[in-house]
């Protein structure tokens, strides 16, 4: 589990890196790395939800 919170917490570092691309300096590109980001994110959130549950029943 905590593996998985250091990829999440790693992958919100990128989404953040990349939205202040975006708006701060206008790199169109950016945009489209922070989108991606995001759906990164939805997947490990989503595992994280899994696993969680997992160890609260223990």
């Amino acid at each position: 589990m905590k593996d998985l919170i250091e990829k999440i917490n790693a992958e919100f570092e990128t989404f953040k890196s990349e939205t202040n691309s975006l708006t701060e300096k206008g790199v169109k590109a950016a945009g489209a790395r922070a989108r991606k980001s995001t759906l990164e994110l939805e997947k490990m959130l989503k595992e994280f939800r899994k696993v969680s549950i997992e160890e609260a029943k223990k």
